[in-house]
């Protein structure tokens, strides 16, 4: 401290003494020197540092932002929300075009972005009479496309008949494979699968099997299952027993969920399982007024007048069909779900176990997973999301979102900041796969 004090004293006498080496000019000048170097130095990392923050937060809100986007788009919200989030929407085009199978060229529908897509996906939807003309199927492809990626729709000939066979499994598997290494559209020979409703859990299942090793990106369930049998024994009951504690992702205090199933679940059953509960004479009759009533329903969504048409033709036709397919067909037209449930529940358990329609009992894919289920669907009950990412545990990595945004395979129910929020990541992370 005295050597200190003894050279500010010289400083400010204008003196220096030359045998006290840090008062020393020349030393003094090299201090400042490597002070004024020092300095800068520290505020250039400081610069630095930050242009590295602001790049990786970049980074990591890049995928977020385009999955929040993504969300308002497909929900289709308005406002100031919606005008940012089209920003960055590419445009699209839409042609068909025919994939080749074992069992006979299969009509599908490609979906191309304004520019050479990055990805190429399968987007398989659910059990519906309208196909891939169905408009939700339809909006969700060219909402995908719009994020750089090539969307292909098949028309396969099963779902549009609701009809749950092994079939379904086969064409996707054989389709995806074609894509992946034939089609052209794939630019690392490598496609995607999504799958909507019980498309979702065979998507699953196609992706574990050896034909596709290396060939699947990603899968996506929207709304699947991982156990037929169980899900077709909750829409006979309303219940479904909880998965172990261990193995649990949401709150649930009861080893039993009850929640009333959607007729439409019961109604697709009963069409499965016609020859099983009438005369053979009145297997084909009843399953033709099965599949009008669900196209009814269909049209009940878009021309409500056709729909009351199509509704009061099947009540009449229940009264002048033979017994047992009377009383059937008017449980179907009533929504009768506890009636036409009790009396389909004996036979469901022989149907549906093939292990081409369960992810459960077949093996498993290595690419990740992505589960989306609405909170409270009664077709399929979430739970079977659960199900399947402790089934998949170990042999692929498993997303799953559990929203309150969604009911069965449709965000429809009303937007809450936290899911929302939620789904954009979720998404977020799916699109830049």
């Amino acid at each position: 401290m005295a050597g200190l004090q003894d050279c500010r004293k010289a400083k400010e006498e204008k003196t220096f003494d030359l045998s006290f080496p840090f008062c020393n000019p020349a030393i003094l000048q090299s201090c400042n020197f490597l002070v004024s170097v020092t300095w800068h130095s520290v505020r250039l990392l400081r610069w630095l540092a930050l242009v590295v923050a602001l790049v990786g937060l970049a980074l990591i809100s890049r995928p977020y932002a385009t999955g929040l986007a993504f969300v308002v788009r497909a929900a289709d919200m308005h406002g100031a929300v919606r005008r940012i989030a089209d920003l960055g929407a590419r445009s699209v085009s839409d042609r068909e075009i025919s994939i080749p199978a074992r069992t006979g060229a299969i009509r599908a529908r490609l979906y191309l972005p304004g520019q050479s897509p990055r990805r190429l996906v399968w987007l398989v939807s659910g059990l519906h009479a309208a196909g891939i003309e169905e408009p939700r199927l339809a909006t969700l492809a060219r909402e995908l496309a719009s994020n750089n990626i090539a969307v292909v729709t098949p028309d396969i000939p099963e779902l549009s008949h609701f009809d749950i066979t092994p079939a379904i499994t086969e064409a996707i598997e054989q389709a995806a494979g074609w894509l992946a290494v034939e089609s052209g559209l794939a630019p690392d020979h490598r496609v995607g699968l999504m799958g909507i409703s019980f498309s979702g859990g065979l998507s699953i299942v196609a992706a574990g099997r050896p034909s596709l090793a290396d060939r699947v990106a990603f899968v996506f369930a929207f709304g699947g299952h991982d156990d037929l049998p169980r899900v077709l024994r909750y829409l006979c009951t309303g219940t479904e027993a909880t998965p172990r504690r261990e193995i649990q992702l949401t709150d649930m205090r009861s080893e039993v969920t009850v929640r009333p199933p959607h007729d439409y679940g019961v109604a697709v059953i009963l069409l499965g399982i016609t020859d099983r509960v009438v005369p053979p004479r009145q297997v084909e009759p009843l399953r033709a007024a099965i599949r009008r009533f669900l196209w009814a329903s269909h049209l009940d969504r878009v021309d409500k007048p056709a729909a009351d048409r199509e509704f009061t033709a099947l009540r009449d036709l229940a009264s002048r069909l033979p017994q047992p397919s009377a009383t059937l067909l008017t449980y179907v037209n009533n929504r009768d779900v506890v009636h036409l449930g009790a009396r389909l529940r004996p036979f469901v358990s022989s149907y549906g176990t093939d292990p081409a329609l369960s992810p459960s009992r077949s093996p498993k894919p290595s690419a990740p997973v992505f589960l989306l289920h609405g909170t409270d669907d009664n077709v399929i009950p979430a739970i079977e999301s659960e199900y399947l990412a402790n089934d998949l545990r170990g042999h692929a990595p498993v997303r799953l979102l559990v929203s309150g945004l969604i009911s069965h395979a449709e965000a429809d129910q009303p937007p809450r900041l936290g899911d929302v929020l939620k789904l954009a990541g979720f998404w977020g992370d799916l699109l830049s796969r």
